[in-house]
């Protein structure tokens, strides 16, 4: 059992709605047949593997910067969000408590069985894979490129959409046409990266680069496809500061990089269970992710009020 401290929440453990699915970060409760409510929690995962320790604030953070993002992109793209107040859903005052700016609700629809990934720099995956042979999900790059550098265009290189424990794996675009089809896939790709370079210019602006971003989208009883789950969070992206990037070096990082950084220095199989969390490691993970609330919605997290 997590014994988390009470500013965070670990498993938001509702009872007034069944309990649909516990994702890695996220708690999904079913509503009716027609929406969901899904919780976020400050429970973390690196390498697909759920740390025992929270982050506190994460889930209130990550909640303030994906709203915040899907009201900017509805031009591009519908949102999985659902306007039914969070009252009208949670009526018990103490359960509505726990989860009230950590928690939407949303539309029911299809989830699609792929990630969508925009890269405009090379690092993570991308890097060890165009290290082993000067591609990543199949697109060749130019020779002679560093860790972090800038693309010479963003490209789109998508990954399967893992089950709690298991790894994710790059896969080619050619792979994603054959599992939804070729013109879902086309349009899958085309929104991502369109996405991609307007909210790259926009963290540009606040002294971000989003080195690279995951999108999940789904389909409405109509086959439209819905932007789901979350939007360009410290935890589906790579934020760098701005001033500190320089190719050559895996770049400080306003996200869960830096947590990942410190699992590398250890003797860890990246394999369930993880390992437990240093409280400076903590602390310093939950002042990154409220600075990059802060720096992009230009309003502080619900830990610095």
């Amino acid at each position: 059992m997590n014994t988390s401290p009470p500013d965070t929440l670990y498993d938001s453990a509702l009872t007034s709605l069944p309990l649909l699915h516990r994702g890695k970060v996220r708690d999904v409760y079913t509503v009716d047949d027609h929406r969901l409510l899904i919780v976020t929690t400050d429970r973390l995962s690196a390498f697909d593997v759920v740390l025992p320790d929270p982050i506190p604030g994460k889930g209130a953070v990550l909640t303030a910067v994906s709203n915040f993002w899907m009201a900017r992109l509805r031009k591009y793209v519908p949102n999985h969000l659902d306007p039914t107040p969070l009252e009208d859903v949670v009526r018990d005052p103490e359960e509505r408590a726990r989860i009230t700016g950590r928690a939407v609700v949303a539309r029911r629809l299809q989830a699609l069985p792929v990630e969508a990934i925009a890269r405009g720099y090379l690092i993570g995956s991308g890097w060890k894979d165009y290290q082993a042979g000067g591609a990543v999900c199949g697109i060749p790059l130019p020779a002679g490129l560093r860790q972090a550098d800038r693309l010479p265009e963003p490209i789109f290189t998508p990954s399967t959409k893992a089950a709690v424990g298991d790894h994710d794996e790059n896969v080619s675009f050619d792979e994603v046409a054959s599992r939804i089809g070729p013109a879902p896939a086309a349009r899958i790709r085309d929104l991502t990266l369109e996405i991609y370079r307007d909210a790259a210019a926009y963290a540009a602006g606040r002294g971000i680069i989003i080195a690279d971003t995951k999108l999940e989208f789904g389909l409405d009883p109509a086959g439209e496809l819905v932007l789901i789950d979350e939007a360009l969070t410290p935890d589906s992206s790579r934020f760098w500061p701005a001033d500190q990037w320089q190719p050559g070096t895996s770049p400080p990082s306003f996200d869960k990089q830096f947590v990942r950084d410190y699992l590398e220095t250890l003797d860890w199989d990246k394999r369930a269970p993880g390992p437990r969390l240093p409280d400076e490691i903590i602390r310093r993970t939950a002042e990154k992710y409220a600075e990059a609330q802060r720096r992009l919605t230009g309003e502080a997290s619900a830990a610095d009020r």
